[in-house]
């Protein structure tokens, strides 16, 4: 009896499904990606937690907390103050590391104490804070009011004038930006090299003889395709969202909801449209060759485009998230599946530029189809020496 065509894909899908869920190896992989997930938003939570510095303030020092905390938010630290009561206690407290420096008077200003040294970052601001006071002991020398001075000293600002408002990217976006490169990459690398794994494993061992005596080669395929995909895809939500849930747990994310979930909506778009995308070039590429350790050979040229628009991101979007070359290549269809989904995750993509990516992306997946179809239909049935491409291209 001939199945109809979703009959014996759904089949091939569901042997397949049966499989991978079951087997040891999907088990402990997503088991430990979503123990890596929730351990990197605990480890967040414990850098991102706290002040950059803790600084003791003795007697009439007490005065300069709120200057303090302004100079270091100014060049972008964060400090906590304590009031300490005198010399000894603070000494006491720098040599238990309760306080990275404490501020004593001297003179019309102030001096430093520190156990060993002082932090750079933390000297860039009580310098700043230092030459501010000698600034207001100065004009009030002279009679004038230095709160009247540094209120119009605050006034005064710099107007820019730019053709197009600048696009803010927030620090949270960028790092779930990353997280979601490495996913894309990760998945698409280990299930695409599943399916052509698994299609030279049917052809070796000639099981793939005695299902094509039932269902069509292309049948085959495409069940082994979305049957992969399916799981695929299930791990990658699932791991999409315990992270995201595991970062509004610990505090880690104070981006909105609505953000965080479109994140991952988008991860799960664009593995899904990847995935399609290069598991059928594994799969055709798969069936030229009939053992496991050639199949790295064949799948090295698509492989090498995963591996460059991984390595693109990584590298150049966080020092420059606005890259006109990552804008260019997150809308060719064989980068957009690695570049897009970590620029709509940190956010300013244009809505126009991520229609066309899956427009585009999307189109190109029919044609794929076609190709991959009848390369697997020509090669999958000849064992022996790898069968040449040009030859697996041609009309049955």
């Amino acid at each position: 009896m001939q199945l109809g065509n979703w009959q014996a894909v759904s089949l091939v899908a569901g042997r397949e499904i049966n499989t991978k869920i079951r087997s040891k190896a999907f088990i402990v992989a997503t088991g430990a990606t979503l123990a890596l997930m929730i351990g990197f938003a605990l480890v967040m939570k414990l850098i991102g937690g706290g002040s950059d510095a803790t600084v003791g303030l003795v007697g009439q020092t007490s005065s300069l907390e709120q200057p303090l905390k302004a100079t270091a938010t100014s060049i972008g630290e964060s400090v906590d103050t304590r009031a300490v009561a005198d010399e000894a206690e603070a000494k006491a407290k720098l040599e238990s590391g309760e306080l990275d420096a404490v501020l004593v008077p001297s003179g019309a200003g102030f001096a430093v104490l520190v156990q060993q040294d002082l932090d750079g970052s933390l000297k860039n601001a009580l310098t700043v804070l230092a030459q501010q006071n000698a600034f207001n002991a100065e004009i009030s020398s002279r009679g004038v009011d230095p709160a009247e001075v540094n209120a119009a000293v605050a006034r005064a600002d710099l107007e820019v004038r730019a053709s197009e408002p600048p696009q803010e990217y927030d620090g949270q976006q960028l790092i779930i930006g990353m997280v979601a490169g490495i996913l894309i990459y990760m998945s698409l690398l280990l299930n695409g090299q599943m399916v052509a794994t698994g299609v030279v494993e049917e052809k070796s061992s000639r099981v793939v003889e005695l299902l094509l005596a039932t269902i069509r080669p292309w049948q085959l395929m495409a069940g082994k395709v979305l049957g992969i995909g399916v799981v695929g895809l299930v791990q990658m939500a699932l791991i999409g969202g315990v992270g995201i849930a595991a970062a509004f747990a610990f505090d880690v994310l104070t981006i909105s909801v609505s953000t965080a979930v479109s994140t991952v909506v988008w991860l799960v778009v664009w593995f899904l449209l990847g995935f399609l995308l290069y598991s059928l070039m594994f799969a055709a590429l798969a069936a030229l060759v009939s053992r496991q350790e050639d199949v790295g050979g064949v799948i090295t040229p698509p492989l090498m485009f995963v591996i460059l628009g991984y390595v693109l991101g990584i590298s150049v979007l966080p020092a420059d998230p606005g890259s006109k070359l990552v804008e260019g290549l997150s809308l060719v269809p064989l980068f957009s599946p690695t570049l897009m989904p970590m620029r709509l995750a940190m956010g300013g993509v244009p809505a126009w530029q991520a229609i066309l990516a899956v427009v585009l992306t999307a189109a190109l997946i029919p044609v794929l189809v076609w190709l991959a179809g009848r390369v697997y239909r020509n090669a999958v049935m000849r064992s022996g020496g790898k069968v040449k491409l040009r030859e697996a291209l041609r009309p049955a």
